[in-house]
C-alpha cells in the first residue's frame, strides 16, 4: 500500500486516495470538429509507460482535493507531489524527460 502524503492533510493511506488518470493531458479545443478515430485516441490511448508518471489524485475520502504526483509505475516510488496548474521540479530535471522507459 502506498503512503500519499496529501498537501493539505498530511499522510495517509492510499484508500483514502483515487487516481484520476495522466497529468497534463490537453483537451482538443474543438472536440465536435474531431473524427471518432481522433476522439476515441483523447480519451484511450495514454502513455502507461514503465517508469515516471505525472498522474492526478484526489484525496476523496479526505479533504477532497486534487493534486499532482510524479510516481514511478514499477517501484511505486512517489517522487514529487505538487500542486494542480504546475509542474514538477524533480531537483532541476527538464519536465520533457519525466517520462522515460525503464529496463524491465
Amino acid at each position: 500500500m502506498l503512503r500519499i502524503n496529501c498537501p493539505f492533510c498530511g499522510i495517509r493511506d492510499e484508500e483514502e486516495f483515487d487516481c484520476g488518470g495522466e497529468a497534463h493531458v490537453t483537451r482538443p479545443e474543438n472536440p465536435a470538429n474531431l473524427s471518432d478515430d481522433e476522439w476515441s485516441h483523447y480519451l484511450f490511448n495514454k502513455v502507461n509507460t514503465k517508469g515516471i508518471l505525472l498522474e492526478r489524485w484526489r484525496h476523496t475520502y479526505g479533504c477532497r482535493q486534487w493534486f499532482n504526483m510524479a510516481r514511478h509505475t514499477v517501484s511505486h516510488e512517489i517522487i514529487e507531489i505538487y500542486p494542480m496548474g504546475s509542474f514538477p521540479s524533480f531537483n532541476g530535471m527538464n519536465v520533457e524527460n519525466v517520462v522515460k522507459e525503464v529496463e524491465a
